[in-house]
């Protein structure tokens, strides 16, 4: 198959945020990190089919080890307003997570790539450089889930090794194109992992569980702007090697 062909034109959304994809071709294409959710409620069931789908994903020996809480409802809210507010009290620098996410030392591509990212979505919602409380406040959205009406908390057993987080992002990967395929939209959020005294508070997550990250799950908002983000990919040929063709 000639998938250039299906290649989105630059600035163009290949499918429409909330459509059902219909094919892993477009369930790939249409899958975005959305910021921006209605409040339409998303039924169990849903969820509990999205999951079970994404749980055929690949594991080393089979071992399975991704751990779920769901939060929707009132135990959502709780969830929500203990976060937000903690952030909004402490702020970035107050909150640590539990493992190196991020480069300790930032270098391109992968800085240049980072700051693309930051000017295209800020530059979408009008905040300029320097504009410390509303990037604070666009932050702090995370916490909320976007205002998506379903959230997901991701944990594993503390002392798996490094495997065990490589078949995690193969499930985390499953549920946003199951996702996709129910019509749906995700934002997966390693900003999420930063709260982890506020989750094992209020959910009764056990120390002996890392907070591997979090995702909001829920209906796009067509009207928000920061949803019209699409962001650049480098072609094949910037990261593969073909030997013997």
């Amino acid at each position: 198959m000639n998938f250039s062909s299906h290649a989105p034109a630059k600035g163009a959304l290949p499918f429409a945020a909330g459509s059902v994809a219909r094919s892993v071709e477009e369930a790939i294409l249409s899958r975005r990190s959305l910021r921006a959710f209605r409040p339409d409620a998303v039924p169990r069931q849903t969820v509990e089919r999205i999951l079970a789908l994404a749980s055929r994903a690949p594991s080393g020996t089979n071992i399975q080890p991704w751990i779920v809480t769901v939060v929707a409802g009132a135990v959502r809210e709780r969830l929500i307003k203990a976060m937000h507010a903690e952030f909004m009290q402490h702020g970035e620098g107050g909150w640590k997570r539990e493992f190196e996410y991020y480069p300790t030392q930032w270098r391109d591509p992968y800085l240049a790539r980072r700051r693309k990212l930051g000017w295209d979505l800020y530059g979408l919602l009008g905040i300029g450089k320097g504009e410390r409380e509303k990037t604070q406040r666009q932050h702090a959205r995370n916490f909320l889930f976007f205002d998506a009406p379903v959230g997901l908390i991701v944990t594993l057993d503390r002392d798996l090794p490094v495997g065990a987080w490589l078949d995690t992002g193969m499930f985390l990967q499953n549920v946003m194109l199951a996702a996709r395929a129910c019509g749906l939209d995700t934002c997966p959020q390693a900003a999420i992992g930063s709260a982890h005294s506020v989750l094992r508070r209020e959910l009764q997550i056990p120390q002996e569980q890392v907070v591997v990250c979090g995702m909001s799950l829920g209906h796009a908002r067509a009207d928000a702007i920061e949803n019209t983000l699409v962001t650049v990919r480098e072609p094949v040929a910037g990261f593969a090697r073909f030997l013997g063709y």
